[in-house]
């Protein structure tokens, strides 16, 4: 290996000029790729085809209508929809609906399909029809109606009559990625349209469709935002740190160019862009600065003590080859370990930003030397001591105060471990966008005064044709869904016995002791053959009752639960099926409520087994190039404690892991041992090849490395901590914990590690 890095070192600077074309030709051919590059906004992109509760709700879609919705929530300013003015404009809102691009189906107060009987006639209309010139006394009616039937209040009206709803169901023909950006454009410019003509509405626009636009609206806002931020932070802390000009410009070509290349082939490779995945060229840049400092703070170092600049290059890859390649691996490593997720963009991430990183290794040994090599600069010769004086009193501290710093560290790490008690799998996929953003708002002012955005769907099998009118299985129907009314935070629940109910009454003259399950199938049959004869166009029961009748379709809404409480509720729903309802209807809840609940839990499973496995490969990697199975043993603990400990301060402080946290291990494991391995490798050579002391191997390794471990990890927790100011959460919590962990990090390899040393390689 001695050999081979002294070869390389004079190849580099011998081949300097082909090696700096060779890089130019591959940089552009790599970063032609972008110009394939996808982005997908749909949400359901963070489960993959084989995830049981997305097959469950794909298997639900195709008995019923595969529909996401746009439900624009409709606010007077007087705080009472039951005016002539205000239903005139929902009258209008809902006519113009019907125009929304892909949209087969809409709900309102308006076209609310009431049914009176009059003589032995039944009678379906819409609600409020013609609402400009209906009276006072019409109007009180509606509202009679409206505010006591189930399948309106705490769905399409509010309790209180002071919010309404207009659901539009839109079933895409999924031939281009933009037509849920084109759904929504349209809605957008409709609300503008009727709040212009009504300035005494205020409506917001919530439900499927808006999430997966937002979902773009959070990438495009990352990568503009953040990335410009990033650029700027890493230029500041390069041009104090490093305090030269060609030194910060060989730099950012180096991370430019990794960049580039991650994304090129994220092109060429057909890989989907994500909003999760969005910020990979924020995660490549930041861990590509890495490489680079060590090389020209080296470099710089041996210039500063009077080398010549080419000896001085060659001293650096000499000293930094290993550690720099054995860096780069174990980041690409943890990266990899991601494609163990449960969920497709954390997948893609990894994918991404591992070539970034392998890129980035090879422009700094090849590239950013050789550019170094040809480019005029000079570095001013400090006489009779090293210019890194701080990192000399530092290793004599720790070696002077070891046995105090060994315990105190010990205490910490323990200490903010204990943390991870307090984590639960917990998540809110409404809240993954921050309120800057147009549907945070809307779906918080949603729930608050409307409805609730999670729902539960239960296909209810009654075992044969046309059995849904049979009375014993209405009757199991009716008997769950009261058990569901009767929850916690359940606002909802849509089921057909409700409508069977209402027929039941309007055949027996409106009389409301008939308010009740018929009790006669061929009886309940006709009502319901009647009923869907006289519905409008794009109204029918097709989305509640499947086909041949053998099933319906029971939706519970909520509000105020968290991903957590809605699987807890699903379970006790299956529970009572198991308890009361015949084998035929026992089933489970879906949508996308019960994925996103899952989620988190099935990936932090699968990302057990991948954290095991970057722990196996890593702890090898350790081992061979520490040449000691000692030192790479002991070396896991001081990378396996900055995860612990983060995960220990986001129990102490947050409590909930989300999909996001879920990663956190494997991810991180791979870029903690970067300031491991570049302090034990320099122990490591003070102690074999220079001959030195333990202690004085400790301050060797300080000397060497000290600086640039620092100016690395204030790099990487920065770029780090600018993701965490993403509106995105999923981006947010990724951000925060990874710069919490490499923080971590940091203080163990200052500190803790040392100490270890001291105590285990007398």
């Amino acid at each position: 290996m001695d050999k081979f890095e002294t070869w390389l070192s004079l190849f580099v600077i011998k081949f300097r000029w082909p090696i700096i074309l060779l890089t130019l030709i591959l940089v552009a051919t790599a970063a032609s790729g972008m110009r394939y590059i996808q982005f997908s906004n749909d949400s359901r992109m963070y489960f993959s085809k084989d995830n049981p509760q997305l097959n469950a709700l794909e298997a639900l879609e195709q008995t019923y209508s595969k529909a996401k919705n746009v439900l624009f929530v409709v606010a007077p300013k007087s705080g009472n929809v039951f005016d002539r003015d205000i239903l005139t404009a929902i009258e209008e809102l809902t006519e113009e609906a019907w125009k929304t691009p892909y949209s087969s189906r809409i709900d309102s107060i308006t076209n609310f399909q009431h049914t009176r009987a009059e003589g032995d006639d039944l009678i379906v209309e819409d609600l409020i029809y013609d609402a400009k010139n209906i009276s006072q006394q019409q109007i009180d009616e509606a509202m009679a109606i409206a505010l006591k039937d189930p399948l309106l209040v705490g769905r399409i009206i509010s309790t209180t009559g002071h919010v309404t709803g207009v659901n539009v169901n839109i079933v895409k023909p999924g031939k281009n990625r933009t037509e849920s950006n084109e759904v929504a454009d349209y809605c957008r410019d409709l609300v503008e349209k009727i709040e212009k003509k009504y300035p005494q509405l205020e409506i917001y626009l919530a439900g499927g469709i808006m999430i997966d636009d937002a979902f773009g609206i959070a990438a495009k806002n990352d990568i503009t935002l953040l990335i410009p931020i990033m650029y700027g932070l890493i230029l500041l802390i390069m041009a104090y740190n490093l305090r030269s000009v060609v030194g910060m410009f060989g730099a950012l070509l180096v991370i430019i160019f990794s960049t580039l290349t991650g994304m090129g082939l994220t092109g060429w490779l057909g890989i989907m862009l994500t909003p999760a995945s969005a910020n990979a060229p924020t995660i490549i840049l930041t861990l590509a600065v890495a490489d680079s400092i060590h090389i020209l703070a080296t470099m710089f170092h041996q210039m500063r003590r009077g080398h010549e600049r080419h000896a001085a290059i060659a001293e650096s890859i000499q000293i930094n080859f290993k550690p720099v390649m054995v860096t780069s691996l174990t980041t690409a490593i943890g990266f990899l370990t991601m494609n163990f997720s449960d969920a497709p963009p954390f997948r893609a991430l990894g994918n991404i930003v591992a070539m970034g990183i392998l890129a980035a290794f090879l422009y700094s040994i090849f590239f950013l030397p050789a550019l170094m090599a040809v480019l005029p600069f000079k570095v001013k010769t400090i006489e009779g001591q090293y210019d890194d004086t701080f990192y000399d009193r530092m290793g004599d501290y720790v070696v002077k105060k070891q046995k105090i710093i060994f315990w105190v560290m010990l205490f910490l790490i323990v200490g903010t471990t204990s943390g991870m008690s307090r984590l639960v799998l917990d998540d809110d996929f409404l809240n993954y966008f921050d309120t800057r953003f147009d549907l945070r708002q809307a779906s918080d002012f949603t729930t608050e005064n409307l409805t609730g955005l999670y729902v539960i769907d239960w296909d209810l099998k009654a075992g044969e044709s046309g059995g849904v009118n049979n009375p014993e299985y209405l009757q199991t129907v009716e008997d769950f869904a009261n058990w569901f009314r009767q929850q916690e935070h359940v606002c909802n629940v849509n089921t057909v016995t409700d409508i069977m109910k209402r027929l039941n009454r309007n055949m027996h003259g409106d009389d409301d002791s008939f308010y009740t399950i018929p009790d006669d199938r061929n009886l309940a049959a006709q009502y319901l053959l009647l009923y869907e004869m006289s519905l409008p166009f794009g109204l029918d029961l097709n989305d509640r009752i499947n086909l041949d009748k053998s099933a319906s379709r029971m939706t519970v809404t909520m509000v105020g639960l968290s991903t957590r409480g809605v699987r807890q509720l699903e379970q006790r729903g299956r529970q009572w099926l198991e308890e009361n309802a015949p084998p035929s209807m026992q089933t489970q809840g879906t949508g996308l409520s019960i994925i996103f609940s899952c989620i988190a839990e099935r990936n932090v499973k699968s990302m057990l087994i991948a954290s095991v496995l970057a722990l196996v490969v890593i702890s090898l990697i350790m081992i061979v190039v520490l040449r000691s199975v000692k030192l790479g043993l002991f070396s896991l603990l001081p990378n396996l404690a900055p995860a612990f400990m983060g995960f220990g301060i986001w129990g102490f402080f947050v409590g909930g892991v989300g999909i996001a946290v879920s990663v956190m291990m494997a991810m991180t494991m791979g870029i903690v041992v970067d300031d491991t391995v570049h302090f034990m490798s320099k122990y490591r050579r003070g102690r074999v090849e220079l001959d030195k002391s333990c202690e004085d191997a400790i301050r060797y390794a300080f000397r060497m490395v000290g600086s640039p471990i620092w100016i690395t990890t204030i790099t990487l927790v920065c770029g780090f901590t600018v993701l965490a100011f993403s509106g995105f959460q999923i981006n947010s919590h990724m951000g925060s914990m990874t710069a919490i962990t490499i923080a971590f990090a940091l203080l163990l390899d200052f500190f803790f590690v040392p100490t270890l040393l001291l105590k285990v390689d007398k």
